[in-house]
């Protein structure tokens, strides 16, 4: 029989690993993001109880809901003042997807962006003009990761100071 200590302890690494993943698949959209920060946060409130644990899993909830909303508004409002229409990014996304396989560790952000420029020189028949339009949502997207990004790091500080006080006043 497992004590409930051992399980606490294997439940808040396994929530900090999900961490590592959350934040990776915010800069890398293949992985899930934000989402899977909450989800562990709300597992190891559930499993650990308590107020420090749900009073944390609150903040993380909201400042993971701004960060996904403000990146999809900024991001949005950017690409349609700039009349780039979400298509090419998807093209983008499914590109650096087939990168990966492609060329190993570098192939994400080399096909995503082959596709991206290759979708906006075609959309706009013409290859200059590409490059100019590729850039604006390349600008557009890496806002709002970077927006999104902060507040998940902010997120991240208040698990772990969560778990720090629940482990130290258990």
């Amino acid at each position: 029989m497992v004590d409930s200590l051992t399980v606490q302890i294997i439940v808040t690494v396994l929530a900090g690993l999900a961490y590592v993943v959350g934040l990776t698949g915010i800069v890398v959209p293949v992985l899930p993001g934000t989402i899977t920060l909450v989800l562990a946060t709300l597992i190891w409130a559930i499993v650990i109880g308590g107020w420090t644990a749900w009073i944390a899993f609150a903040l993380v909830l909201i400042l993971g809901a701004i960060g996904m909303a403000t990146s999809y508004v900024l991001t949005g409002k950017r690409l349609h003042a700039a009349e780039v229409p979400m298509w090419p990014v998807y093209v983008g996304i499914a590109s650096g997807i087939v990168g990966i396989f492609v060329i190993p560790f570098l192939g994400l952000p080399i096909g995503f962006l082959i596709g991206l420029y290759i979708s906006e020189a075609l959309r706009q028949k013409d290859w200059k003009k590409g490059i100019t339009s590729a850039w604006v949502a390349i600008k557009a997207l890496g806002t709002g990761i970077l927006i999104e990004f902060s507040l998940a790091m902010f997120a991240t500080i208040v698990f772990a100071i969560a778990v720090v006080v629940h482990f130290v006043t258990a």
